[in-house]
């Protein structure tokens, strides 16, 4: 399964758990491929709304362009929705974070295990 199908993968399961929980998830089909700002899911309870990033990986560590996030700000401030950072570890559970708590390198972000442990929420955390 290539990384691409993964990814997707992950985002659906993700979108499955708003739904499950009596949120409305949507996945964004095209998200960082196309011109215009976006994230991969927005999901809202009609109180809040969540524009959501999503990452998986393998390693102890990620790093996200800088485009990503910028283009997460964006999306998020246009639909006056929460940004979040949404990665999944391998073999751990989503965990959650807002841009703040990410790492700024000179040419991307970057969130590891132990810190996206220390400073993320998990998923019943982040939909109370």
């Amino acid at each position: 399964m290539s990384s691409k199908s993964k990814g997707l993968n992950a985002e659906r399961d993700l979108v499955h758990k708003f739904w499950s929980k009596g949120w409305a998830g949507v996945r964004i089909a095209g998200s960082g491929s196309m011109r215009y700002p976006s994230a991969d899911i927005l999901a809202t309870n009609k109180l809040r709304k969540l524009a959501i990033e999503c990452k998986t990986t393998k390693k102890v560590g990620k790093y996200i362009e800088k485009e990503d996030i910028q283009q997460l700000r964006e999306f998020a401030e246009m639909f006056n929705a929460e940004p979040y950072l949404a990665v999944k570890f391998n073999r751990k559970e989503w965990l959650f974070l807002t841009i703040e708590d990410l790492e700024e390198t000179d040419k991307n972000f970057m969130i590891n295990t132990e810190k996206a442990e220390i400073k993320g929420i998990l998923f019943e955390e982040l939909i109370k």
